[in-house]
């Protein structure tokens, strides 16, 4: 009997070729939408989760496979958006797509497949699965501007276990190239932006809506001067340069967040030049490991993911016993923000990940 698969449809075409080349392979499988967040109050941005229930009925239509929507709007509120929003509040930079993936789509989503009797659970991330003798691993997709391999790190062994990633071996122009061959309704439908599930909304915008303002100086961490007013340490992060709200100074140098000061709400600032201080970190303490596979208990090197878009780069890694470890990196990192997520590579294995402390 072939093994069942059910497939996170998102409406977009990712999951679309997902569904369609594990249909391709034998595969019993079915679709279904994730139904995390409707924007009930209205307030902000655009949720488009109408039109991505009916683009996914559509493509399982398309490709004759069973479809219904799961409701999770419940744990995902309660596992991702007060994690968004607990972590903003104390001054922290979280990752809701690392959060997202973990607790919701690897998380709930796939409990409630497997009592209905899936084997797996399938979605469009660009990553690859392989099947070795120590259990599975975690490898890059093939398209270096598409691989998502960073948004998986907090995953778990029984997680990736019964995860499956069938579009990873592919680059996005030729998965569009498969969609349309195929003729599915959606293969030209636009990639989606903004928060996993939550839609096309500026971060500033959902914090305003959901976090009270706290207005506080905006300071030269150079030496101790006021240069402006901000209305909240939560919709600062540290390297950020953009949208500060204090000009540059007449020589055109722009400035630059440093840091957070929690005792007077002060914001941190300097001019963004590798001499900033604050700004580049040559070491960093990582808190929550959580690995894919066997744990790494022994000091060695290790490359890192410090960013989504960022390329890997060389560390020595010191496993601190506690589920922490120290990272010193080759060559220092800039903005690395408490509550952001290091992915821990060897290679182009992922081997799990942690977050700044």
């Amino acid at each position: 009997m072939a093994e069942r698969i059910l497939v996170a449809l998102s409406g977009g075409v990712d999951s679309a070729v997902a569904a369609l080349l594990l249909r391709r392979a034998g595969y019993d499988v079915a679709g279904a939408y994730m139904k995390n967040w409707i924007n009930e109050e209205g307030i902000i941005g655009h949720c488009p989760w109408e039109q991505d229930i009916a683009d996914a009925r559509a493509v399982a239509a398309h490709l004759g496979i069973g479809f219904e929507v799961v409701n999770l709007m419940r744990e995902y509120r309660a596992r991702v958006v007060e994690y968004l929003l607990s972590g903003y509040e104390q001054g922290f930079t979280p990752n809701p797509d690392v959060m997202c993936n973990r607790e919701v789509k690897f998380g709930v989503f796939r409990d409630w497949a497997c009592a209905q009797g899936f084997a797996a659970v399938a979605t469009g991330h660009y990553a690859r699965r392989e099947d070795r003798p120590g259990g599975p691993a975690l490898l890059e997709g093939v398209d270096p501007g598409k691989d998502q391999t960073y948004f998986l790190a907090l995953l778990r062994p029984e997680q990736l276990a019964d995860a499956r990633f069938p579009v990873g071996h592919l680059t996005k122009p030729e998965l569009r190239q498969v969609a349309r061959e195929a003729g599915l309704p959606n293969a030209d439908k636009r990639d989606s932006q903004g928060i996993c599930f939550i839609g096309q909304v500026r971060m500033a915008d959902f914090l305003r809506a959901h976090v009270p303002d706290a207005p506080g100086p905006i300071v030269r961490a150079a030496d101790g001067r006021e240069v402006g007013q901000h209305q909240g340490l939560h919709y600062y992060t540290l390297g950020q340069r953009r949208g500060i709200g204090v000009p540059s100074n007449t020589d055109h140098r722009a400035y630059v967040v440093v840091g957070k000061r929690a005792a007077d709400r002060a914001l941190l600032v300097a001019f963004d030049e590798p001499a900033a201080p604050g700004l580049f970190h040559a070491t960093a303490r990582i808190e929550g490991l959580s690995w894919l596979a066997e744990p790494v208990t022994v000091a060695g090197p290790l490359e890192g993911r410090v960013r989504h878009r960022d390329p890997r780069v060389a560390l020595e890694f010191l496993p601190l016993g506690d589920g922490s470890a120290e990272v010193r990196f080759a060559e220092p990192q800039r903005g690395l923000a408490p509550g952001q997520i290091l992915a821990l590579y060897a290679g182009e294995r992922l081997l799990g990940g942690g977050i700044f402390a």
